[in-house]
Order: C-alpha cells, then sequence, then structure tokens
C-alpha cells in the first residue's frame, strides 16, 4: 500500500464521513471514495460498511486504522529523524531532548553541564512537556533522546539506561498536621478530606473523575498545593524545588521511580551515543574522598 492511500484511508475511518475526509485531505469525493475502493478490491477486504450518508467500520478496516496510524507515524517520524541527520551533516548539528516539566531539574542540569564539556558535543534543545507526552515526542520523532520515569512512563521500543532510583514523598502545604509526621501512606492521604489528589490526564487525554484539581504538570500542582487545594506524591528530588510553604514526607508505600535516559532503538546517531555516555556517567557511584 502507499502511503497516500493509508492516508486517505485513516481519514475517512477517523471522520467516518467522505465529505469531511475528502475536505480535511483538501481532495474531491469522487477519487477518495474511488480511491478507497480500489484499496478494498487490491486487499480483497471490505474496509467500511455504507449505509446512505452513515460509514462504519468492518472489522478488518478497525485493524487497518489501527496499523495506518502506526505506520504513518513511523512515516513522519523517520522524515524528521532524517531532515535532522542532513541537517548535521551540513554542518548544522543539534540533539533535541524531551522531558518533563518541572521534573528532574537538578539530573537535567547535571546532564547538560556533563555533556557540554565533551569537545564533540553538539547544541541541546531542550523540550519541556507535560505529562507522559515524552515517550510520544520521542515515538514520533519529534525528540531524539528524552527522561522517562518508570513505572509511569513506557519504554517499549527504546534503548534506556537507568540514572536514578528513588522513593516517593507526600508535598503538602508547610503547617498542615500530617506534615509533622515522619511518614505516611498512600491511604492516609486518599483519606484526607481537605487536601485531594490530583487527577492527571488519562492517555485521552480525558480526567478520571474525582474531587482532586485537574492538572498536567509537577509546576502547577505545586501552585496548587501552595494553595492549600490538593497534596500530591512524587519522587524524592522534588524536594529541591519545595519553598518554606511546602513540606514533604515519605510516604512508605509509594513505589520507588526510575528515572531513565531514552532513545529510539534503531538510533545510529553519534550525537544521542554521546549523550547517553555522559548521562551514564552521571550514574556511576562517585569515588570516595
Amino acid at each position: 500500500m502507499e502511503t497516500r492511500e493509508m492516508r486517505y484511508f485513516v481519514a475517512v475511518a477517523e471522520e467516518l464521513h467522505f465529505g469531511r475526509a475528502a475536505e480535511r485531505l483538501g481532495i474531491a469525493q469522487p477519487p477518495l471514495s474511488r480511491a478507497i475502493q480500489r484499496l478494498e478490491r487490491r486487499l480483497g477486504a471490505a474496509l467500511l460498511e455504507r449505509s446512505g450518508r452513515r460509514v462504519s467500520l468492518t472489522a478488518a478496516g478497525a485493524v487497518l486504522l489501527e496499523e495506518g496510524r502506526a505506520a504513518l507515524a513511523a512515516v513522519e517520524a523517520a522524515e524528521r529523524r532524517t531532515l535532522r541527520t542532513a541537517r548535521a551533516a551540513a554542518g548544522r548539528p543539534a540533539l533535541v531532548l524531551a522531558t518533563k516539566a518541572g521534573a528532574t531539574g537538578d539530573l537535567l542540569a547535571a546532564l547538560l553541564d556533563t555533556y557540554g564539556a565533551d569537545p564533540d558535543a553538539v547544541p541541546v534543545d531542550v523540550v519541556l512537556c507535560g505529562i507522559g507526552e515524552q515517550a510520544r515526542l520521542l515515538r514520533d520523532g519529534t525528540a531524539d533522546v528524552a527522561l522517562l520515569h518508570r513505572p509511569f512512563d513506557g519504554t517499549a521500543g527504546f534503548d534506556t539506561e537507568d540514572l536514578r532510583t528513588e522513593g516517593q514523598v507526600a508535598v503538602v502545604p508547610a503547617g498542615h498536621p500530617i506534615a509533622d509526621r515522619p511518614s505516611v501512606t498512600t491511604a492516609d492521604l486518599e483519606a484526607l478530606p481537605d487536601l485531594p489528589l490530583p487527577r492527571w490526564p488519562l492517555p485521552d487525554g480525558s480526567y478520571p473523575p474525582g474531587p482532586g484539581p485537574e492538572v498536567r504538570e509537577p509546576t502547577q500542582l505545586l501552585q496548587f498545593i501552595r494553595l492549600g487545594r490538593a497534596a500530591a506524591i512524587l519522587p524524592e528530588s522534588v524536594r529541591c524545588q519545595l519553598v518554606d510553604a511546602l513540606d514533604a514526607v515519605p510516604v512508605v508505600d509509594a513505589p520507588r521511580v526510575t528515572t531513565v535516559i531514552a532513545w529510539p532503538a534503531h538510533s545510529r546517531s553519534p550525537a544521542v551515543a554521546g549523550l547517553v555516555r555522559a548521562a551514564t556517567r552521571l550514574s556511576e557511584p562517585q569515588p570516595s574522598v
């Protein structure tokens, strides 16, 4: 199948309307209909059920929609990476690093300093993302490398190196009674009537139901906590960002968080390899003085 045919089919499958799909693609409806019919004949399978003005997917069409989206995303990612490689070959190399806004700030600063001291280092553009966006940018070719956090971020399809593993703390407004405890459990926090836990976005962009505020990144969340509107469970390293208005208490039953540096498994970029080497040097035990 040609990528043009795949784009045509995905547009119709997502819109479930030939007219809207044609408008989205910037073509007339008749050639779009003929292209889908040719594709069905070549595959020997019906992809769409047509009933009057209504269009729905067959089982085969649902499979092709899922696979087609992945294939088109891979093509677009290849285009982006190829263009960056071409710029590098023309003497304009650069790396794009994606990381969650407000997270791993100390580690990121140390990584950029360590890599910058390498004589072969290239400029690094840092993209600060919302929750869960780093992996998407890495998959679609927008980013060359990313800092991810297990168990919250998926790393399937990436090569990774562990950088650090840490416990988690409850971040609460300073002066709140729970801040005086030596430690808490997740059940303790879930039972607080005045400090609901935040609601992070689901993969589809919606939010789960609940009383907590809707948040997309840690700096936004810290503001809600300072206002006394929420509490949160965050990695231990967040302590370096806390101001006097916030306290942190260890959460004894929260899963430990591992920060990893991730890159596409098929990457052959010398610049990516250099950045990964710099990151792994940071994770090595330092000699005692």
